[in-house]
């Protein structure tokens, strides 16, 4: 609690008592005792006074958010209703001074639903049947919510650019100037920040639809999406990796069911539907991560004596990236393996016709140069 006036903090510590459910850690009548204390300590919620005379509440949650961007704040204010409504754009909730025993119960509660839905996507995120909330492999999707089944829909589709790009942003503050000139370059300033602010209104009314603990915040002239127990596809895919990268399998039999399950994730190209240039540079870099996945459990499977399993994984993936040389070259050594030259030509020669037809261009020399090789053997 961050109150320059003790009594303002024993009052509230009267009422956390009395609630009974959470617990008062550290006190503070001054911003620089209380970020002295977070340097060293971790916290889930921090009480903020705004007006306080060394530092505005609102200038001292920049500080905090520095040291853990996981701290959720709840402001308290002498403020009237009318006036505190700027501030809620940037807080887990506010209180009105003197707070009332009925408000303040109400935002324990929202406090402790965030906290449990924080925790819960720690453990589910673990788990390998653990479905996204949000996808973006091919197109961006919200899944779940108060109506499960039932597809939400963007007002427009620069509503729904500005939610993938603050996502793609992963939690960090990005600045108005920022988002007028990826998402707005071509518009006066005026013009462009009212795109903006219609287009931020439409996602907090979508997000509230959809129930599953995300926001918008905003200070200091940034804006940032914040994810309370959701989970996006990109960041299982890329867990699943880092568990194949940080504990391999003894065998295929037991690394088998791993790949799956980050292959399954990876239902077409990051953001592919949507042409976003500014996603561009992640998604080549995710695609590569995903071919280099595919090719090794081809190579396993191939050495394992599963040729016939490998050329069908292989095609599944040539289905999202057609012009890959390098699951071509691996098609040909799985049938080559498999003493299925037929199939080797047929293999070949479907991808140097589709090459020629589609892009005007020939297979690389090193992939014709390998069929060649692998046909007279």
């Amino acid at each position: 609690m961050i109150d320059d006036e003790k009594a303002a903090l024993i009052q509230m510590e009267r009422l956390i008592k009395a609630d009974g459910r959470i617990e008062v850690i550290g006190a503070f009548t001054t911003v620089r005792e209380s970020l002295e204390y977070l340097s060293t300590c971790k916290v889930d919620f921090v009480f903020l006074d705004i007006g306080m005379p060394e530092m505005s509440g609102l200038a001292a949650a920049e500080y905090i958010l520095q040291l853990d961007p996981d701290i959720r704040i709840v402001y308290v204010t002498a403020y009237s209703e009318y006036a505190v409504e700027a501030f809620e754009l940037n807080a887990l909730d506010y209180l009105l001074k003197p707070v009332s025993t009925g408000r303040f119960a109400k935002t324990v509660t929202r406090m402790l639903d965030i906290y449990h839905r924080k925790s819960d996507a720690l453990s589910l995120a673990t788990q390998t049947d653990y479905e996204p909330s949000i996808l973006c492999f091919h197109r961006l999707e919200l899944r779940g919510g108060r109506t499960p089944g039932v597809k939400l829909k963007w007002r427009t589709s620069k509503a729904q650019e500005l939610f993938a790009f603050l996502l793609h942003s992963k939690g960090q503050w990005v600045s108005k100037n920022l988002l007028l000139d990826s998402l707005w370059p071509d518009y006066a300033p005026d013009k462009g920040l009212t795109h903006l602010h219609t287009s931020i209104y439409q996602i907090r009314k979508l997000l509230r639809e959809w129930d599953e603990g995300a926001g918008i915040e905003f200070a200091q002239d940034c804006y940032r999406l914040t994810l309370e127990g959701t989970a996006t596809d990109v960041e299982l895919f890329v867990q699943e990796l880092e568990r194949i990268l940080k504990d391999p399998a003894p065998s295929l039999n037991t690394s088998s069911q791993r790949y799956d399950n980050a292959l399954r994730l990876y239902s077409g190209h990051y953001l592919e539907e949507h042409d976003y240039w500014w996603a561009k540079p992640r998604q080549e870099q995710l695609r590569q991560q995903y071919i280099e996945l595919v090719l090794a459990i081809a190579r396993e499977e191939t050495a394992a004596g599963h040729e016939t399993q490998a050329i069908k994984r292989l095609v599944s993936a040539r289905d999202k990236d057609p012009y890959s040389e390098e699951i071509c070259r691996q098609i040909l050594q799985a049938c080559a393996s498999l003493r299925d030259y037929e199939l080797l030509q047929t293999h070949y020669h479907s991808f140097a016709e589709m090459l020629n037809k589609e892009l005007g261009i020939e297979p690389d020399p090193e992939t014709t140069a390998l069929y060649q090789s692998l046909k007279q053997q």
